[in-house]
């Protein structure tokens, strides 16, 4: 068999093998055993493959012997399931199915996953063509509501595929709602998506997600720490998401209420030290609350894809500054704009009067107005100089604004 991530052919243990892929080939299959005994995220198991190793802990489970420092029930329930085992038979199944059960140390293995420390995965189920740990490299999680608006929708369909443009992977729950339109927008781009799943790769949860779900199989990569045929819980849905946030350089939250399940992974990749990211959406809609929350409390609000890459991207990666269209009067010199500024919309003033309100000399108050009357924002009546008419409607448009928003704050 390959000396990394996969089973090829029929594992036979009969034959005659290298005595260190021999030594391989145990540690996958009490590995993936494991996975079925305990619950993803189960700190006193990765504890005890620390201190023991995973063989030692599969032998024990299988002969009866207690394991230091669990309690009766876990035990008892651990050692029932070890029972429904058949780790060369699934590896197989999992290698029919064109994937791989990957280990720590596995040259596929995402070493970011290691943050988690004792709550590391024992390993990961995974389908798809493509390197999972080469997928996660430059990775970012999309996810939000379940139950969510259009608006919604769109904003994940279009930020995802923004980021495939740009070379990114996507990654999220396959869940109905944000996650789906993430996947969707992502292969809609023919970009690089991971879908981290709830139960095993060989099910689709949700059931009508299952066409989308068998496209990240063949385009992208299917990740999940439950054995094959594993069903999902809600549980398990909260310790997915925490792969979601180790396997990526930040996540982004797209509609969400005050509870809900992409805060949780907002709050893994919080305390795993990457980035939390927020799209704001109508402060009238409660499935932004939680959004608006997160973007008060720790996150930091994004509405492109560029500016998401400029927090997790590598240095220089800027998104380009967003402002509105260039004015006419946007060129002028500064001084310029003051005596325009100062101009009244609807009447001629001196060179004298504008010069006392704006406590500027008069001859340099009469230099710019002379330009102002050579660019057409002024004119010249006698003695007094006045707005144009184009600069004069633009003017009492602006005063208008200008006394509305005074009447408001008084």
């Amino acid at each position: 068999m390959p000396a990394q991530g996969g089973v090829a052919g029929e594992p036979d243990t009969s034959r005659h093998e290298d005595p260190a892929e021999s030594v391989l080939l145990a540690e996958r299959c009490a590995r993936a055993a494991l996975t079925r005994a305990a619950e993803p995220g189960d700190v006193r198991l990765g504890q005890l493959l620390a201190e023991q190793g995973a063989q030692w802990v599969y032998g024990a489970l299988c002969e009866g012997r207690p394991l230091p420092g669990v309690g009766e029930r876990r035990l008892s329930t651990w050692q029932t399931r070890i029972e429904e085992a058949r780790p060369e038979e699934e590896l197989a199944e999992v290698a029919a199915l064109g994937g791989r059960f990957l280990c720590p140390g596995d040259r596929e293995w995402p070493v970011q996953l290691d943050d988690l420390g004792e709550a590391r995965p024992v390993g990961l189920w995974v389908r798809g063509r493509c390197s999972l740990r080469f997928a996660a490299l430059r990775s970012a999680a999309v996810v939000g509501a379940r139950a969510c608006s259009g608006y919604g929708l769109q904003v994940a369909a279009q930020l995802s595929a923004e980021l495939a443009d740009r070379g990114w992977c996507v990654t999220s729950g396959a869940a109905f709602g944000v996650d789906g339109a993430a996947h969707r927008g992502v292969l809609a781009a023919e970009g690089l998506t991971i879908g981290v799943l709830a139960c095993g790769v060989d099910r689709a949860y949700p059931a009508s997600n299952g066409e989308l779900i068998a496209r990240i199989a063949e385009r992208g990569v299917l990740v999940a720490e439950l054995p094959l045929g594993a069903h999902p819980t809600r549980s398990r849905f909260l310790e997915r998401n925490r792969l979601i946030a180790a396997l990526t350089r930040g996540t982004v939250v797209v509609e969400a209420q005050v509870r809900s399940g992409s805060l949780v992974t907002a709050r893994r990749a919080a305390e795993l030290g990457r980035y939390v990211m927020g799209v704001p959406g109508p402060v009238t809609s409660q499935l932004s609350a939680g959004v608006h929350r997160l973007l008060r409390e720790e996150g930091e609000l994004v509405t492109s894809a560029a500016e998401v890459i400029e927090l997790i991207g590598d240095i220089g990666e800027l998104a380009p500054r967003q402002e509105g269209a260039v004015l006419p009067r946007d060129l002028l010199h500064p001084r310029c704009r003051e005596v325009l500024e100062a101009l009244p919309a609807r009447t001629a003033v001196t060179a004298l009067s504008l010069s006392r309100r704006l406590r500027m000399v008069e001859p340099e108050v009469h230099a710019r107005l002379l330009e102002l009357g050579t660019l057409g924002f002024v004119e010249r009546q006698g003695g007094h100089w006045q707005l144009t008419r184009t600069c004069e409607d633009h003017q009492r448009v602006t005063e208008r604004s200008l006394n509305c928003g005074d009447s408001v704050k008084r």
